[in-house]
């Protein structure tokens, strides 16, 4: 994996073999190309093209190698508002409310991932795996307390809430 990294990166940080075969002014540095004299008019029409061909692009080295590393050019996104433009509070990121719920003892649980996902082709026992609720860890609980204000941080009393005995944390170690 590295070895194949390396040659690509080595072919985007060399000059392009065909700038080389190119004859240059007095100055081997400068773009311009010495004056020829063609015989036929395909040959003056094709002499530009291979020209511009020759031509390394004017970007920088991060441009280059950002298209065989997709990750130094993405940047994450929690799409969380810091001020909103009419009354300038913080505001809740609405994918977290729809896939998390949060218990009153600071914990958030959430369904297993793929649980309503083609579902004929999976074992009963899978299924009823996926059916589990499980907790979120440290990390994600601070994130997503992050991601939502105080509305939805308050306790609520249900009638038959199923989650009743989990709200508080009775002899649950996280």
């Amino acid at each position: 994996m590295a070895a194949a990294l390396a040659r690509r990166l080595s072919g985007l940080l060399r000059p392009l073999s065909l700038c080389a075969r190119t004859s240059y002014i007095s100055n081997p540095f400068s773009l311009t190309q010495a004056p020829s004299t063609f015989s036929t008019a395909s040959g003056a029409i094709s002499a530009p093209l291979r020209a511009s061909l020759c031509q390394t692009p004017r970007c920088n080295i991060l441009q280059r190698v950002s298209a065989l590393v997709p990750s130094l050019s993405l940047q994450p996104c929690r799409s969380l508002t810091y001020w909103s433009l009419k009354k300038g509070k913080r505001k809740t990121v609405k994918s977290v409310t729809d896939r998390f719920m949060r218990l009153h003892c600071g914990l958030w649980i959430r369904r297993k991932a793929g649980y309503k996902k083609k579902l004929w082709k999976k074992m009963p026992a899978r299924r009823k795996r996926l059916r589990e609720i499980v907790f979120c860890n440290k990390t994600q609980s601070k994130l997503l307390d992050k991601m939502t204000t105080s509305f939805w941080k308050r306790r609520n009393w249900y009638l038959n809430d199923p989650y009743l005995r989990y709200h508080d944390r009775v002899n649950l170690k996280v």
